[in-house]
């Protein structure tokens, strides 16, 4: 299960069709992916992943390295469960998508080796005036020294922190900050490969259905898992079953690319366990904060190394999912539902599910590979187009991961120039 977002709150990756922001010449010059309004949603997806954009922003401690941030010198310290740690920064320049935004999720791409770890914070600005730092989560690798965590709240000036999302009534431009942290006198260099800023502001209401369009006919052959085969699980790591439909579906999309994590990482889970590697991506993706493997950022930083990219975004519409269909990428999608609402459905009802988006049949209908079927065999299955798009929408505001590997480069648009 996932944490129920609040309504009325949105983004999305821009595809054809609408006007980027990357900026002319070197796309290296610029951060911003996409920045687009479309009648009334307006929304922004930033990323900072070469040399070139890491330098736009604010270095301390940090250096650039081959296209990654990586650890230099000390330029502070930090103490968590009683152990010290030397820490390094880096905060992005302002982002000023044009619109004031109600939400921003950060979601990254990064190496922690040993015992280090990263923090991601966010901030807002309006006429000068800047709100203080807000924590979005402390993150590691491994979690052999770090419970990796959020820190839902922290709404001391109009803004606060919904597990992994920074929440605002509307602010003109917002940072990211990020921390990168290692046991104290230490020299091995935690780094990021990527960190990504999606900000938006839209409606609830889902509006009229989308047309089929050039995904119709695609099915993308992605492997099925079930979470209920899980069911009792490791209890302190949410106990399997229900609770982890998110790691699931991450890995039913790395199955897809061949990029599940090596044997040696899960060969603590019993021989006797169903697709151990379910297990595995549980515990790396577990926040220990809100209690789930369902955290956004969590689930795509635990797939990008594995995969190649991975992060967080929102779509507008079923149609607009099926240009990463024809590029043979299948995405990951965040629904809820109540009972009735979704012809099909393993389950009566979700308060926050996480499901695999495959293909769309010739009639426009989606077909998913949803794990809370009871078995792989039932994990294919086909859903009426207006009810998951609604219900996708409405939810989530079209939440998203995209994962890919360099087979599979995003579709080309002005938004995905990457």
């Amino acid at each position: 299960m996932r944490h129920a977002p609040a309504l009325g709150l949105a983004c999305a990756l821009v595809l054809g069709g609408l006007s980027a922001c990357t900026g002319a010449g070197d796309p290296g010059d610029a951060a911003v992916v996409a920045a687009a309004t479309t009648g009334d949603r307006a929304i922004d997806l930033s990323r900072w992943d070469s040399d070139r954009q890491w330098q736009r922003g604010t270095l301390a401690g940090t250096t650039t390295d081959e296209g990654r941030l990586r650890f230099d010198t000390p330029v502070g310290q930090a103490t968590v469960g009683g152990r010290s740690y030397d820490v390094a920064r880096w905060t992005s320049p302002w982002v000023e998508p044009g619109f004031d935004v109600t939400e921003v999720i950060p979601s990254w791409s990064a190496a922690t080796p040993k015992d280090s770890w990263i923090e991601v914070e966010v901030r807002g600005r309006d006429a000068g005036d800047r709100t203080s730092w807000d924590t979005i989560g402390r993150w590691a690798s491994s979690d052999r020294h770090l419970e990796r965590a959020t820190v839902s709240g922290q709404s001391d000036d109009g803004t606060t922190v919904a597990v992994d999302t920074w929440r605002t009534a509307g602010l003109p431009a917002f940072q990211v900050r990020v921390t990168l942290a290692r046991r104290a006198g230490a020299a091995y260099r935690p780094s990021l490969d990527t960190i990504t800023a999606m900000a938006s502001r839209v409606p609830s209401a889902a509006g009229p259905t989308s047309a089929p369009g050039p995904g119709r006919g695609v099915v993308l052959d992605v492997p099925r898992y079930s979470q209920m085969a899980h069911s009792g699980h490791y209890p302190q790591w949410g106990g399997g079953g229900e609770a982890w439909c998110s790691p699931t579906s991450t890995s039913m999309v790395l199955a897809y690319y061949g990029r599940l994590p090596e044997p040696r990482r899960y060969r603590w889970v019993p021989g006797g366990h169903v697709d151990p590697w379910v297990d595995h991506a549980a515990r790396m993706t577990y926040d220990h904060a809100y209690d789930g493997t369902g955290n956004w950022p969590f689930n795509t930083a635990y797939a990008a190394p594995l995969a190649g990219k991975a992060f967080v975004t929102r779509l507008r519409s079923i149609r607009e999912a099926e240009q990463f269909l024809v590029a043979g990428i299948p995405l990951v999608v965040s629904i809820a539902f109540g009972p009735g609402e979704l012809d099909g459905a393993p389950i009566s009802s979700s308060d926050g599910h996480l499901l695999v988006i495959a293909g769309v049949r010739d009639n426009g209908n989606v077909v998913v590979n949803d794990p809370a079927s009871e078995s792989r065999r039932r994990v294919r299955r086909t859903y009426d187009r207006a009810q998951l798009e609604r219900l996708w929408l409405e939810a989530s505001g079209g939440l998203a991961y995209v994962i890919t590997d360099e087979a599979h480069p995003l579709p080309e648009g002005p938004a995905t120039n990457w």
